[in-house]
C-alpha cells in the first residue's frame, strides 16, 4: 500500500476485502485530510479507480470488471492534487520502456500512447487526440502477443472511463484541474494574505515579482516560468495555484 495514505507498507488482507478497508482503515484514509481521488491497483498494468469502487472487494473477477487487475497486489493511493493524465502517462512510460518489442502494437502503440499523453499534458493536444489515444489502447490491448502488451493500456483506459472529464479539461480548457501540468496552470498572490515579507520578490529565479513594503506583491505572468519558487518560500500561503 503506497501513495497519498497516512500509513504505507505491507499488508495481508483476505480475499474480497473492501478496498475502501484497506486505504481508510489499514492506511489510516488520505494524507493531510485531503480528498481521495483514485487508487491503482495491481502494479503499473493496473486500472485506476475512482471513489465510486471504494466499496468493490478485491478479487480477480471484480477488479478485471471495473478495469484494472489483481496483478502484483500493490495499491497507489491518489489524492484530489493528483493529476490523472499524468498518472497514465507515468505508469504507460514503464511499460513501454519494458516492451520487448517482438510485436509492433506493444512496440509502437504504447510509444504512441505515450507521446498523446506527452501532448495532453502540455497543453499540445487537441479534441481528436483522446479518440485517438482511446482508439490505440483498444487496439495494444486487443493486438499484443503477450500479457504486458495486453494490460499496459489500463491506466488509459480506466481514466479515459473514470476520469474523462479530466483529459477534456486539458484539452479543451488548457487547464490542468489538480494544477499539476506547467503551463496549464499559474501563481497568483493572494493580496488579502500577502504581508509583503518581500520572499517571493527576492528568490523569484526570474524577477517576475514586483511589490513595495507594505503592498501586496503581484506576478508578471508573462516572466513567470511556473518554477514554484514563490510557492515553497512563502510562510503566509499567499501564493496561490489557480
Amino acid at each position: 500500500l503506497a501513495g497519498k495514505v497516512e500509513r504505507t507498507g505491507l499488508v495481508e488482507v483476505p480475499m474480497g476485502i473492501k478496498l475502501r478497508d484497506i486505504i481508510f482503515g489499514m492506511g489510516g484514509g488520505i494524507r493531510g485530510g485531503k480528498r481521495f481521488k483514485a487508487v491503482q491497483t495491481g502494479g503499473p498494468s493496473g486500472g485506476c479507480l475512482p471513489g465510486s469502487c471504494l466499496e468493490l472487494p478485491v478479487d480477480y473477477e471484480t477488479l478485471a470488471r471495473a478495469g484494472s487487475i489483481m496483478g502484483s497486489g500493490g495499491m497507489v493511493v491518489m489524492d484530489e492534487e493528483t493529476c490523472i493524465p499524468d498518472v497514465a502517462r507515468f505508469f504507460l512510460s514503464f511499460t513501454t520502456a519494458e516492451s520487448c518489442g517482438k510485436c509492433a502494437p506493444c512496440r509502437l502503440g504504447t510509444w504512441q500512447m505515450r507521446a498523446i499523453l506527452d501532448d495532453i499534458c502540455s497543453g499540445r493536444a487537441g479534441p481528436a487526440d483522446i479518440a485517438l489515444l482511446e482508439e490505440l489502447a483498444n487496439a495494444v490491448k486487443a493486438a499484443s502477443l503477450c500479457g504486458l502488451g495486453q494490460t499496459a493500456p489500463n491506466p488509459v483506459l480506466t481514466t479515459l472511463r473514470y476520469f474523462r472529464e479530466e483529459y477534456e479539461a486539458h484539452v479543451r480548457e488548457k487547464r490542468c484541474p489538480a494544477k499539476e501540468c506547467p503551463g496549464l496552470f499559474r501563481y497568483e498572490i493572494d493580496p488579502a494574505a500577502c504581508k509583503a515579507c518581500g520572499l517571493c520578490r527576492k528568490n523569484c529565479p526570474v524577477q517576475a515579482i514586483s511589490g513595495e513594503r507594505k503592498k501586496p506583491h503581484v506576478i508578471d505572468q508573462s516572466k513567470c516560468t511556473n518554477c514554484g519558487t514563490c510557492l515553497r518560500v512563502c510562510t503566509f500561503s499567499a501564493v496561490k495555484k489557480v
